[in-house]
């Protein structure tokens, strides 16, 4: 069980399946405040219900950007406060080997990408004027490199590793701390039929224990060795691999 969020406070945007979930309920079960965010009510309010004065649920579609602000406010304010945001939402549709699908590309686009600024940029005012707190974004090992079964999933986030490194940058002086995960393939809705998928309650309770060491991190070990050969493999030899 964790323990380090006994009385903290937390959003976690894409809260209602896979880590975000987990997640939810791993902060409420650790004594922790958590208001959970995600457009299916319905797979927030059971947490809700079991633990109605440590769990905020709120009902939000990511790709509706300008309610963000407004949103994160209710958060904050139903939680008294802020300690992290984690911003898990992410889409991954199926894209074929000869596929170039515009609008699935967009859809990860709105999700991965825009979703995502909309939200830490909200997280982003708040904490740099109070001096306090963590971003967390869940990114992926995907966004290492251009690979071609998923070009815009990859891009997506590749995109959201610099942008959380340019907030890092902007925020450590002031007392900031952003964080960067890079988990390998979990359990969730858009990996069902995968193999070798780390378990969502060990990736979570990883998530958890990382969220206040700025800076990526991986949660496999391997995945860190693998990804610091692969990132240095030069691009005609890298085309050529079935990586």
């Amino acid at each position: 069980m964790p323990t380090k969020v006994i009385g903290q406070k937390a959003i976690i945007v894409g809260a209602s399946s896979g880590i975000g979930a987990e997640l939810a309920r791993q902060i409420a079960e650790g004594g922790g405040l958590v208001a959970t965010v995600a457009r299916r009510t319905d797979r927030l309010q059971p947490l809700a219900d079991k633990y109605p004065e440590r769990v905020f649920p709120f009902t939000h579609d990511v790709t509706n950007y300008a309610e963000a602000p407004e949103v994160f406010q209710k958060c904050t304010d139903a939680l008294g406060g802020l300690d992290f945001i984690i911003y898990c939402s992410g889409v991954m549709p199926e894209v074929g080997p000869h596929e170039y699908n515009t609008e699935k590309d967009l859809a990860m686009v709105d999700v991965n990408i825009s979703g995502a600024i909309a939200w830490l940029n909200a997280a982003a005012t708040r904490m740099e004027s109070t001096g306090h707190g963590s971003i967390i974004g869940i990114g992926s090992v995907a966004g290492d490199r251009g690979r071609c079964a998923q070009p815009v999933y990859n891009s997506s986030k590749a995109f959201l590793h610099t942008y959380l490194e340019a907030l890092r940058n902007r925020l450590v002086k002031k007392g900031v701390k952003v964080v960067t995960i890079k988990p390998g393939p979990t359990e969730s809705e858009m990996t069902q039929g995968m193999k070798g998928t780390m378990p969502v309650n060990d990736a979570a309770a990883k998530i958890i224990n990382l969220k206040d060491r700025t800076g990526e991190h991986y949660l496999k070990l391997t995945h860190r060795i693998a990804f610091f050969i692969i990132k240095r493999i030069p691009s005609p030899i890298f085309r050529k691999l079935k990586i």
